[in-house]
């Protein structure tokens, strides 16, 4: 058993349009490294160029924010669900 990960729509296009897929990893960033092998570009899309989380994707564990975990280095367990949320903006 693996990790599921839901995909929010604008990235979909990578995914042949799966809002959920199944990965592998023992952290986050071992799990994007092995999406990006099924996924080519999922990577670019969710890490800056110092390969840090870009400031408006959030990344989910459980509900709860990597960023108030380990970042990148959070680990995951089998049976996990990872949620990648772009942030949404707006104004009048």
């Amino acid at each position: 058993m693996g990790v599921k990960v839901r995909i929010p729509t604008p990235l979909r296009g990578l995914t042949s349009g799966q809002g959920e897929v199944e990965g592998q990893g023992n952290s986050i960033n071992e799990l994007i490294e092995n999406l990006e092998q099924s996924y080519a570009g999922l990577r670019e899309r969710l890490y800056d160029d110092s390969g840090s989380v870009r400031r408006f994707i959030n990344i989910y564990v459980n509900e709860e924010d990597i960023r108030f975990l380990q970042g990148i280095s959070t680990p995951l367990k089998p049976g996990d669900l990872v949620s990648i949320v772009p942030a949404i903006a707006g104004g009048c």
